[in-house]
């Protein structure tokens, strides 16, 4: 009887590993692929609904008079409303200022990230939803003490370009200055140098908390979403460093992550998502007009609530859908020399920005500022669209190699994947130069009459 049984479940391995060995071939997918699509459902269904709202919340932390870390009644650090966008396979990230003033259950004002400590992450749900103005979330992630050092020394540190203010919002005064700043209580010693380092977790998460400059929060955020766009680029990148350090990684979210996600959502989101391009995560943060000493809590931040508005419209209600590719007449009757393109190298491969400037120069296209881009770790090439000229960037995406002829054009009307990728006065296009780009442009490299 057992035999038998054996037998049976044998001849049903075998049978489904066929299966997905056929579906494989005929698809032209990797079998680990090929399997989890035909098993996994996709999250409309599983949620059922075009996409889902989650807020994600990193704890800030104390210290006892034993220097032990805690975090009972701790408020927020970071704050990030999330959309994972099904319908368009997109994902936006607004991140909130810690410090924006908002209003408590009790009526009173206080920084936002107060919520969390008065009332955990439920009352957290309900001030940033309404603060916002969208109908509430549908999921959380709280992520507790060290989850972000852990998790990036799990996957053997991060190479990242390690950059001040000004470089960091202005992509100038990039002189080589060095991070100082030491705080003994709080157990935050950054002495990091401007440029390419490889760091570890500790080093990672001290770059993401260090605010000490002229542009405070602000630049705190683009610094924790430069580490999140350079773990996500090493998690896809390096595939056989992520499979070998799988069992570290899930270690690090079971234990540092709470979360009201199941298993079985999580496998379908993880699964929907897998090889999404750069482009596809939208970021951005919400603005403020003003800040004021807030009796008990400080400096504090006024929000400016028309941007805002104009973000959670844009990014958290109704995200925009892809735009129209035109035909082959409209794109011809755009004259190159009238469009005026800067590129950025977001490759990480020194002289990409210079040669693809050099390829778009001699399409006919007038070119503008040529240097670095917010980043260095793009995978895929993004076109941003400034001009008031109709299908501009479809234009410059026709002149670059044809695998980039699908490249997304992102308009100024809708968040952009990059928001340190804005125009000059009278620039017409951006191009963000992606590792993609970068290979293409050095096999097809013209001479460089720069």
């Amino acid at each position: 009887m057992t035999r038998r049984i054996l037998t049976i479940a044998a001849i049903l391995v075998v049978g489904v590993v066929s299966t997905a060995a056929g579906y494989t071939v005929f698809e032209h997918k990797n079998p680990v692929t090929a399997f989890s699509q035909m098993f996994v459902p996709p999250p409309q269904q599983v949620f059922g609904k075009n996409n889902l709202l989650v807020l994600v919340e990193g704890l800030d932390y104390d210290y006892t008079d034993k220097d032990e870390e805690f975090s009972t009644n701790s408020r927020s650090d970071v704050i990030w409303a999330v959309n994972l966008d099904f319908a368009n396979k997109k994902v936006y990230e607004l991140s909130i200022p810690r410090d924006m003033i908002a209003t408590l259950p009790n009526g009173s004002q206080a920084k936002i990230n107060q919520a969390q400590s008065d009332g955990g992450v439920k009352e957290a749900k309900s001030v940033i939803s309404q603060w916002l103005g969208v109908p509430g979330f549908d999921r959380y992630a709280v992520l507790r003490i060290d989850a972000t050092k852990e998790f990036v020394d799990a996957i053997g540190g991060l190479n990242l370009y390690v950059k001040s203010s000004n470089c960091l919002r202005y992509k100038t005064g990039c002189t080589g200055d060095t991070l100082d700043y030491d705080d003994t209580w709080g157990h935050l010693h950054i002495h990091l140098k401007e440029g390419m380092q490889h760091l570890d977790g500790e080093h990672a998460v001290a770059y993401m908390r260090f605010r000490h400059d002229w542009c405070s929060d602000p630049c705190r955020i683009m610094r924790q979403q430069q580490v999140l766009h350079a773990l996500v680029a090493k998690v896809k990148g390096d595939k056989v460093n992520t499979f070998l350090h799988l069992g570290d990684m899930l270690g690090v979210f079971r234990k540092y992550v709470q979360t009201d996600f199941s298993d079985p959502e999580l496998l379908a989101i993880v699964n929907y998502y897998q090889g999404m391009a750069d482009s596809s995560v939208v970021a951005a943060q919400v603005p403020y007009t003003d800040d004021i000493n807030l009796p008990g809590y400080g400096d504090s931040l006024v929000p400016d609530t028309s941007a805002r508005a104009h973000l959670v419209a844009t990014m958290l209600t109704a995200p925009p859908v892809p735009v129209a590719s035109p035909d082959a007449m409209t794109l011809a009757a755009i004259a190159p020399a009238t469009l005026r393109v800067d590129v950025e190298n977001g490759s990480g491969v020194s002289g990409a920005a210079r040669r693809v400037a050099n390829q778009l120069r001699q399409a006919g296209f007038t070119i503008g500022d040529v240097g670095d881009a917010n980043r260095s770790d793009y995978g895929t090439t993004e076109i941003h669209e400034h001009s008031n000229v109709s299908f501009a960037g479809a234009k410059v995406r026709s002149a670059l190699p044809q695998n980039l002829h699908k490249a997304v054009v992102v308009p100024d009307g809708s968040p952009s994947a990059s928001p340190a990728a804005t125009a000059t006065q009278s620039s017409d296009v951006t191009v963000i130069v992606g590792s993609d780009l970068a290979r293409s442009s050095q096999a097809d490299a013209l001479p460089d009459h720069s």
